[in-house]
C-alpha cells in the first residue's frame, strides 16, 4: 500500500488460511525523494504529463518489487509460496463523479519482476457501478474489528481520513470524512523541512486560531451526506492557502490544521454514527500523540485508542485491508459495501496479471 501521505510502500505478508487474516512480516520502504515528487507534480495538469505518468508507473513497479522482495527475504519465504500481490498503486486523479480515479501502477512489470501474481486496479469496478470506489477498507474492518455488543467506529487517518461505523445490529457505515495527515505533513515540510510533526510537538507549540478552523470547516465536503470521498483533489496546500489571511504564525496554522482533521471527524461521528463507546484509530495519526489526545477531547465519553488492542497494529492496518481485498478477488467474492461506496451492488474488484 502507498497512500496519500506519499511516504513510501507499506509491504505485509499475510496468511488467510485461519478465520482472521495472520500478518507474517512487514516491511516499510521509503519512496525516493524523485518518486515523490513526481507523484506531487501530476496530482495536477502537467506538460506531457502522460509520458510522466508512464515512467512514473514504471519506477514505482520497480519500488514495489523492491518492496516485496525485501519482504519475502526477512520472511524467509519465496515468491512459489504466494498466493498474490495485492497492489493499489499511488493515487494521482480521485474523480469519481468525472467515473474515475486513477493509482499509478504497472501490475504487469510487478508480476513480471516478482514472478507473482498480482491484483491491482480495485477502485474502477466500484466506480463504473455508480458508487465512489471509496473508501474499500470499511468490509476488512467489519471483518477483523466488528463486535457483536459494542459500537465501534475505526478511523483510518492517512493523508486523507476515513471512518467505519460498526454498530451491532446495523449496516456497515463508512466515508471520507476529511484531511488526516496530509496538510499538517505539507505545512510542516514548508515551514520546517520536516516530513511529518512527530507526536504533534510543533502543533502544540501553536494556538487553535478559531477563525481560521470555522473558515477550512466551511467547506462543502464536510456537510455533505455520504457516500462520499476525497483525496488531494479536494484538500491541499492551495486549498489551504485560499483560506489564510497571511499573517497568521505557522505554528498556529499547524494547530488549527490538528483540530481541523480532529473536529471534522468528530463531527463526522456525532452526525452519522451516533454515539459509540470505542473509537480505535489507525494509519500514520494513530502515532500523533497531540492528535489523539484532541479525538478523546472531543469525545470524552468514548474510548480513544489506536487498532494495536485490537490486534492489529495502527500502522499495517491499511496493506493488510489490500492483502485482504485482492483475497476476495482470487476467490471471485465482492470487496465493496455498496452502501458504504454509492455503488448499485457488491462487485468483485480488482485485475489479476498471472505470474
Amino acid at each position: 500500500m502507498s497512500g496519500t501521505s506519499l511516504d513510501g510502500v507499506d509491504a505485509v505478508l499475510v496468511d488467510f488460511s485461519e478465520s482472521h487474516p495472520r500478518t507474517l512480516a512487514t516491511f516499510w520502504l521509503p519512496y525516493p525523494a524523485a518518486i515523490r515528487q513526481q507523484a506531487l507534480q501530476l496530482q495536477t495538469a502537467q506538460h506531457d504529463e502522460i509520458h510522466s505518468a508512464a515512467l512514473l508507473a514504471n519506477d514505482l513497479a520497480r519500488c514495489y518489487a523492491e518492496a516485496v522482495h525485501q519482504l519475502l527475504a526477512n520472511a524467509g519465504v519465496v515468491a512459489a509460496q504466494i498466493a498474490a500481490i495485492g497492489c493499489h498503486g499511488q493515487t494521482i486523479r480521485h474523480r469519481p463523479a468525472e467515473g474515475y480515479s486513477l493509482q499509478m501502477n504497472n501490475p504487469a512489470l510487478l508480476a513480471e519482476l516478482t514472478a507473482i501474481s498480482v491484483v491491482a486496479d480495485f477502485r474502477s469496478r466500484d466506480i463504473a457501478a455508480g458508487g465512489q470506489g471509496a473508501p474499500l477498507v470499511p468490509a476488512f474492518h467489519a471483518t477483523v474489528f466488528g463486535d457483536p455488543e459494542q459500537h465501534r467506529v475505526i478511523l483510518n487517518i492517512g493523508g486523507i481520513a476515513n471512518l467505519t461505523d460498526l454498530n451491532p445490529g446495523k449496516a456497515v457505515r463508512g466515508f471520507d470524512c476529511g484531511p488526516g495527515n496530509l496538510l499538517m505533513d505539507a505545512w510542516i515540510e514548508r515551514h520546517k523541512g520536516l516530513r511529518y510533526d512527530e507526536a504533534g510537538q510543533w502543533a502544540g507549540e501553536g494556538q487553535v486560531r478559531p477563525e481560521l478552523l470555522h473558515s477550512l470547516l466551511t467547506d462543502a465536503f464536510f456537510s455533505a451526506s455520504p457516500p462520499k470521498s476525497c483525496g488531494r483533489d479536494e484538500f491541499n496546500i492551495s486549498w489551504l492557502e485560499s483560506h489564510l489571511a497571511g499573517s497568521e504564525r505557522p505554528e498556529d496554522v499547524q494547530a488549527t490544521l490538528l483540530e481541523l482533521t480532529a473536529e471534522s471527524a468528530t463531527q463526522a461521528i456525532g452526525r452519522w454514527c451516533g454515539s459509540p463507546k470505542e473509537l480505535f484509530v489507525c494509519g500514520g495519526g494513530a502515532r500523533n500523540d497531540a492528535l489523539m489526545a484532541c479525538l478523546q477531547r472531543h469525545l470524552p465519553d468514548c474510548r480513544v485508542a489506536s487498532t494495536d488492542f485490537l490486534g492489529q497494529p495502527a500502522d499495517w492496518v491499511e496493506a493488510v485491508a489490500f492483502a485482504w481485498l485482492a483475497w476476495r478477488t482470487l476467490r471471485g467474492e465482492p470487496g465493496n459495501l455498496a452502501e458504504v461506496t454509492g455503488a448499485r451492488g457488491p462487485r468483485v474488484l480488482g485485475a489479476i496479471y498471472p505470474a
